[in-house]
C-alpha cells in the first residue's frame, strides 16, 4: 500500500495548526477540502487518523503520518539544496523544523545556534516548549523533528549527543532568607517558606526538599511558567527557587547545599540529513561553550 505523501503531510498539517481551519490557511485549501484528504486516508488505513477534538489530536496511526510527513519533507529540502536550489537566484524552497526544547535552555542558550543556522537555511523554526523529561515524547510521537532532553536512551531508535550539564542553584533574596530562615535552612523552615514552582511538570524544587526530608506537596508555592519570570519572582522576593547558574545569580542568596545537576542531550532522527546534522553540530557547539562538561 502506498500512502500519498500530500495526504500525509495534510495530516501534519491539522496537527501542527490544531484545527481543520487553520490547517486550510496554512495549505492554501479550503477546510472542506482539507476534512476530504483527512477522511481519504483514513478509509485507505482503515482506521482513525485525528481525534476531532480542540486543539486536533492524531491517533498512534496519525502519529505515524506526521512522522512521514516530516521526514518526506526533510529529505525533499536536502535534495533540493544538493541540486543547488536557492542559488544564483533560484527560489529555495523552505521546510518546517519543529524541535522541542526545555524552557530553561530556550531562556538561556539554545536560540543562539538556531539563529545561527536559520542565517545560513532557508527554514522554519517550530519550537515546541516542554520539560526536558518530557520533550523526548515529542520526538517520539513526530511531532518534532529533534529535543533538547534529559532522556540518555534514545527513542524510536533516534540519535543521541550528550550536550553537557544544566546546573541550578537555591537562591533567594537576602529580605527572604531573613524572614524565612533567621535561624538557617533547616527542615521546619523549609515547610513553611513557599517556593517558586515553574509548572505542575517541574519537579526540581520537589526533588530538593523531599532530599531534605521535605514533603513538598505540604509546602506552599506558586506557579510562575516562564522562564525569566520564574527568576524575576524569585528575585522580587515571592519565593525561593533552583536558578540556572547560567541565567545570573547576583543579587541573590545561596541556600547552600550541592548542586542541581541535569544531564542533557540532543536526540534527533536517526536520518542522515545536512540540514538536521547543521543544526545538531550548531547546538552541541553553543552547549559546549555555555554547560558544564558530563
Amino acid at each position: 500500500m502506498k500512502i500519498d505523501a500530500q495526504l500525509a503531510s495534510t495530516v501534519a498539517a491539522v496537527i501542527d495548526e490544531g484545527s481543520f481551519d487553520a490547517a486550510a490557511r496554512r495549505l492554501h485549501i479550503t477546510p472542506s477540502a482539507v476534512s476530504q484528504r483527512i477522511k481519504a486516508i483514513e478509509q485507505q488505513l482503515g482506521r482513525v487518523v485525528v481525534v476531532r477534538s480542540r486543539p486536533v489530536m492524531a491517533t498512534e496511526a496519525g502519529e505515524a503520518l506526521v512522522r512521514l510527513a516530516r521526514q518526506v519533507a526533510l529529505l525533499e529540502h536536502d535534495t533540493a539544496a544538493a541540486f543547488g536550489l536557492g542559488q544564483d537566484g533560484e527560489t529555495a524552497p523552505r521546510i518546517r523544523v519543529p524541535l522541542a526544547v526545555n524552557a530553561d535552555s530556550m531562556a538561556t542558550w539554545f536560540l543562539e545556534p538556531i539563529a545561527r543556522v536559520a542565517r545560513e537555511h532557508d527554514i522554519d523554526v517550530d519550537l515546541h516548549r516542554d520539560d526536558q523529561n518530557y520533550t523526548a515524547r515529542l520526538l517520539e510521537s513526530g511531532q518534532v523533528m529533534a529535543a533538547v532532553t534529559s532522556e540518555a536512551e534514545p527513542v524510536g531508535g533516534s540519535a543521541v549527543t550528550p550536550l553537557g550539564i544544566f546546573e541550578y542553584r537555591p537562591m533567594a533574596t537576602a529580605e527572604y532568607v531573613q524572614r524565612w530562615f533567621p535561624d538557617g535552612v533547616t527542615v521546619d523552615a523549609l515547610q513553611l517558606a513557599p517556593f517558586v514552582d515553574f509548572d505542575r511538570r517541574d519537579t526540581l524544587q520537589h526533588d530538593w526538599l523531599r532530599d531534605r526530608g521535605v514533603d513538598p506537596w505540604a509546602v506552599p508555592r506558586h506557579y510562575v511558567p516562564a522562564s525569566y519570570d520564574f527568576a524575576q519572582a524569585v528575585r522580587l522576593g515571592l519565593g525561593w527557587a533552583l536558578i540556572p547558574i547560567v541565567q545570573g545569580l547576583e543579587g541573590l542568596i545561596d541556600l547552600g547545599g550541592p548542586s542541581t545537576r541535569v544531564p542533557l542531550y540532543w536526540q534527533q532522527w536517526n536520518l542522515r540529513s545536512p540540514l538536521l546534522d547543521a543544526i545538531a553540530a550548531e547546538v552541541a557547539a553553543e552547549a559546549r561553550a555555555v554547560l558544564a562538561p558530563q
